[in-house]
């Protein structure tokens, strides 16, 4: 529900109401009680974003999509063979630490 701003052309006095959009605007004045009460026009309220944000590739058509894809180098991948510690599989040999398959444990 919007807040509408008033005020009586009577007495001057300025206000502000919480009220419903399909609610009649009001026209008696709370101060002086005369029926001399304009609704203002307001400058509205601002917008505020909540939440993690939001980016322009967020919305992007499918014809952008397809015609982003053909753009980019046809070398394979590009950040999927990269761990997490910024090594890819190729440079570790295709193994991770700790898991050689030739050593035997002699517990």
């Amino acid at each position: 529900m919007p807040t509408y701003e008033y005020k009586c052309n009577a007495c001057g006095h300025e206000f502000e109401k919480f009220q419903s959009i399909t609610a009649a605007p009001v026209r008696k004045c709370p101060s002086c009680g005369k029926m001399k009460v304009k609704r203002l026009i307001g400058m509205g309220a601002g917008i505020i974003f909540r939440g993690s944000g939001f980016y322009q590739t967020d919305y992007r058509s499918d014809s952008y999509r397809q015609a982003a894809k053909k753009d980019q180098p046809s070398g394979g991948k590009s950040d999927e063979a990269t761990t997490n510690t910024g090594t890819s599989d190729k440079a570790s040999g295709g193994e991770k630490k700790g898991t050689d398959k030739n050593t035997k444990d002699d517990s």
